[in-house]
């Protein structure tokens, strides 16, 4: 690890890139998109064809629970091998990539890849890691995806980690620094992803992002952001692929249970790749996700909230302000002095103790109008959520531990992560 970003959880890494390929055939969208759509994959392997693509390395999740998946998941180690063999790739050693994406929206969305240090995550809600999950971790999801890391050379990331840097010192600054750096890619995703463009960041960027980092981590940064005087700092929280980065510490953490005493500090498999994004990136979105609930009695829900939260009241008030809609009426229940720091936790909190005595089925919703529709059908009823601040998003995390789940969703599937850097994890 360079020594500059020694203890910081994050460091620049040997990121492999496909020499001689055409880009848009070789970068492929996040294995855990469109998995209702089987037609979107249908397409890509039309794109690709025989084509040296991300596709191969990939196992996308709308074929996780499908037969033969063991037999893909080998072939799957096959061609990575092969690729090797086949010097299909590039090395940049000891590497930072800055990154631009354009999104479907015209916005443009700035990374850095890097690796994070699997020894700083921890995804246990109430965990004071430098890196944590910021939703509940389901670790029924961790050994399908054991299974297709486990045996792999290689790794490609669809992780996308955020760092809180309010000021904008670290990532955004490179925009105007372009002219200095080497460009390694300069491409159109396929689909409608957007665009992709990496730069190679110098010897002197790459010593100020860690700079950046320390600054960020430091204890009057940390208490002045989030008013919690000796609390354990917070530096990365998990934007996408959480499971995707548990199933690589669970991988790290099988390696060391197989070779105790051995010193595996410079272990490739102990670090995973990722693409750093700043919480306050003007392109990144937080859209809230909305509740609907299907075979209930709304007025004995509103009767039940009520009676959870003494106190609370019909209407519009100081406190968190839980809009509903059922049966063509609109209203709102105000819970004050709430225990939470957001809606959808007061929300989720007695939604998830009603259930346990109440059978009843709940749908995560995007979109104000889709909530309202099916909010308005027969026994059932919907919960509009205000949009999370992006501010509120460390200091959630510090103070509450992890969010509910399905608190936020952050941009549409076609801007997601492509697979496009890789790194050796043997």
């Amino acid at each position: 690890m360079n020594i500059n970003f020694e203890g910081m959880g994050f460091a620049p890494a040997d990121i492999l890139l496909p020499k001689d390929v055409d880009m848009t055939k070789w970068s492929v969208v996040a294995c855990d998109q469109y998995t209702s759509e089987p037609e979107y994959w249908e397409e890509v392997e039309n794109i690709v064809g025989d084509a040296p693509s991300a596709l191969r390395l990939i196992l996308p999740e709308a074929r996780l629970g499908k037969p033969g998946v063991e037999d893909d998941i080998a072939a799957i180690n096959a061609t990575m091998t092969e690729y090797l063999e086949k010097d299909l790739f590039t090395l940049y050693p000891n590497a930072l990539i800055y990154i631009e994406r354009g999104q479907s929206n015209g916005r443009i969305r700035h990374g850095l890849i890097g690796k994070l240090d699997l020894e700083s995550y921890d995804f246990t809600p109430g965990s004071g890691a430098l890196t944590r999950a910021t939703e509940g971790t389901v670790l029924e999801r961790i050994p399908p995806r054991v299974k297709v890391r486990r045996d792999a050379p290689i790794e490609l990331p669809h992780i996308m980690v955020l760092i809180d840097d309010d000021e904008k010192l670290m990532i955004e600054p490179l925009a105007k620094e372009t002219d200095r750096m080497q460009c390694v890619y300069d491409f159109e995703l396929m689909q409608g992803g957007g665009h992709l463009k990496g730069w190679l960041l110098n010897t002197g960027q790459v010593e100020r992002m860690a700079v950046g980092l320390r600054h960020l981590a430091s204890a009057p940064v940390q208490e002045r952001k989030y008013g919690l005087k000796d609390a354990a700092p917070l530096l990365f929280a998990m934007g996408d692929g959480n499971h995707s980065l548990a199933t690589a510490k669970q991988c790290y953490e099988d390696l060391k249970a197989a070779h105790p005493g051995e010193d595996l500090s410079d272990h490739p498999a102990r670090f995973a790749l990722v693409e750093l994004v700043n919480n306050h990136d003007d392109a990144l979105e937080f859209e809230p996700i909305h509740r609907v609930l299907f075979g209930v009695d709304p007025e004995e829900i509103l009767a039940a909230l009520k009676a959870y939260y003494p106190g609370a009241y019909e209407g519009e008030g100081e406190g968190h302000v839980l809009r509903y809609v059922y049966a063509g009426k609109e209203g709102a229940v105000t819970v004050p002095h709430p225990a939470m720091q957001l809606e959808v936790g007061t929300l989720q909190s007695f939604l998830d103790a009603y259930k346990k005595d109440h059978p009843f089925e709940i749908d995560y919703i995007h979109g104000d109008d889709t909530t309202k529709r099916l909010g308005c059908g027969e026994n059932a009823m919907g919960f509009l959520l205000p949009a999370m601040g992006k501010e509120q998003l460390f200091k959630t995390v510090m103070a509450d531990g992890v969010l509910p789940r399905k608190t936020f969703s952050m941009g549409h599937a076609q801007d997601k992560r492509f697979y496009t850097e890789a790194r050796k994890i043997k």
